[in-house]
């Protein structure tokens, strides 16, 4: 699948936001400036991802079923990082007004404060029509204090127009002058269901990540799940508890300010005559196929997020034992604007008379995980059709499969059976389902089908797919909660943070680029040397 391009972001623009004239290329420029968050780019560039493989190293003669999952994680340097053009989508219909609006303007300081120079802001609030408030901005002392000050001037009056909120959002990013190696990005906020203009969950936001909060007990949170589906990367998250907001727009926010790759794409081919791929599984990811390959296109990878992919392999009968090259692994991102192209990996696989290896606990472990998050899915369509028994008894037998199956002390077995437990507990009757549950289950669907953290429930215990950034920024985001005055740590600092607590990652990420190329080289050879006995 081909990466996107500038013009395929205008095209959908001129599709979702014909009805807006008014052109938004009036974006800031980034230039030097006093303030700066004191991050240096770095010379080091390639090995932005590391790549780990998981799969049994015997197979037996006859034909058989093989598994293979891929692990890649970002690794780039957190001293370098592209800036990030960001557009806070806002919803100020009449039931926002109050105590909502005031836990808005809150949760806006924090997003505001943790920018830095290299970042731009634009804020665009909907009621029953859009309004952008200011361009995309260059963070600095002067225009976060305007910023802010339109912020607390906030009020909410109307219906809402979710739909003329997003086409403005991504009209000001798809604008744009300065385009070039930036990430881009739409948080969008919404208390209640549409009630003016078209359907929302129509609109398609081509290659700009959208992340939508439904906050409070009135939400729509199909609509919102919809949204952030037809986008590239988006998450929805459920943020029932109005305390939480600040929160949730924290998490969202650790992810996009520690983007170490973008247009992230996978390539897994097979082994010709040596297998066939039977299914590659990596959440609703876009993949494209030919004969012999599926390519899944990822997009933006934040740093130390985890991206798994199972591939399921069929390999043919062979008559003697012998080495077979069953799958080759490629993958390409951009980094500083520029392409790059990992080192290929091979699978190989030694066919013998039996194999009675187990299976690897990584791949049963990320097999679990497919099977439950699937399972909640077909709980929550039960309930949706007022099946709520049925549900209910899929949720138990999901968690009876869950504890038979793998090693309970696992982090990620833990956190699914805490995800299993409070979406039972939003299922004990039809309406705290519909009001609490339904938002809970397709936050959760979202969050496991991105492989990536949105924001639901017990968010303290509900921690799959966090990154270490955005475990920082929870703590951040709760202390000022209690108390907004409280400066907040400068983005070099929380970099500073993490060096401290991890002093070896980059170099430990440096050298593991190198070294699975040698060792792979060295497979090869001696592959090559047991085909010629």
């Amino acid at each position: 699948m081909a990466l996107y391009s500038r013009s395929v972001l205008e095209l959908c623009a001129s599709q979702c936001c014909k009805k807006i004239k008014k052109s938004f290329n009036d974006d800031e420029p980034i230039v030097a400036t006093q303030d700066d968050s004191g991050e240096k780019p770095t010379s080091f560039v390639a090995g932005k991802t590391l790549a780990r493989i998981f799969n049994k190293t015997k197979a037996p003669l006859e034909e058989s079923k093989f598994k293979v999952m891929l692990e890649l994680t970002g690794a780039g340097s957190i001293n370098d990082r592209p800036g990030v053009d960001l557009v806070m989508v806002l919803d100020l219909s009449t039931s926002m007004k109050g105590e909502k609006l005031e836990k808005l303007k809150t949760s806006m300081q924090f997003v505001i404060k943790k920018l830095t120079p290299i970042d731009r802001l634009s804020v665009v609030t909907f009621a029953g029509n859009s309004k952008r408030l200011c361009p995309l901005r260059q963070i600095t002392k002067s225009s976060q204090a305007k910023i802010k000050k339109l912020v607390n001037a906030l009020a909410a009056d109307g219906n809402t127009n979710i739909t003329a909120g997003l086409q403005t959002g991504l009209k000001v990013l798809n604008d744009r002058n300065l385009t070039s190696g930036r990430v881009v990005g739409i948080m969008l906020m919404s208390d209640g269901d549409q009630n003016a203009g078209g359907d929302a969950a129509t609109v398609r936001a081509g290659n700009v990540p959208v992340h939508t909060f439904g906050f409070g007990l009135d939400q729509d949170p199909r609509v919102l799940k919809a949204i952030a589906d037809n986008s590239k990367g988006g998450t929805f998250s459920d943020v029932q508890n109005e305390n939480n907001l600040s929160i949730a727009f924290s998490q969202c926010l650790a992810g996009f300010l520690t983007v170490v790759v973008q247009d992230l794409k996978l390539t897994v081919t097979r082994g010709k005559d040596e297998s066939t791929i039977q299914k590659v599984s990596a959440g609703n990811y876009p993949q494209s196929m030919d004969a012999s390959s599926v390519t899944i296109s990822f997009g933006d990878l934040y740093d130390k997020e985890v991206r798994k992919v199972l591939v399921d392999l069929l390999l043919p009968a062979v008559s003697i034992p012998r080495g077979a090259d069953v799958l080759r692994i490629t993958y390409t991102y951009r980094a500083g604007g520029k392409l790059y192209e990992a080192n290929p990996l091979i699978v190989m696989v030694s066919r013998i008379g039996t194999s009675v290896e187990p299976e690897r606990e990584e791949v049963k472990i990320e097999e679990n995980r497919l099977r439950t998050a699937q399972m909640m899915k077909e709980a929550r369509i039960m309930a949706d059709e007022k099946k709520l028994d049925d549900a209910q008894n899929k949720i138990v037998e999901a968690e009876n499969s869950l504890g038979d199956a793998v090693d309970e002390s696992n982090v990620s077995i833990k956190m699914l059976k805490s995800e299993l437990q409070q979406l039972s507990k939003l299922m004990k009757s039809q309406n705290i389902y519909e009001k609490q549950g339904r938002p809970f289950a397709l936050s959760s669907e979202t969050s496991h089908d991105r492989q990536r953290f949105a924001t639901r429930g017990d968010v303290e215990k509900l921690r799959l797919f966090a990154t270490p950034r955005m475990d920082n920024y929870f703590e951040q985001a709760k202390s000022f909660n209690e108390d907004p005055s409280r400066p907040l740590p400068t983005l070099d600092e929380d970099v500073k943070q993490e060096l401290a607590a991890d002093p070896l990652s980059e170099v430990v990420e440096a050298l593991s680029y190198f070294i699975p190329a040698v060792i792979q080289s060295l497979n090869s050879i001696e592959n090559i040397l047991n085909r010629g006995h």
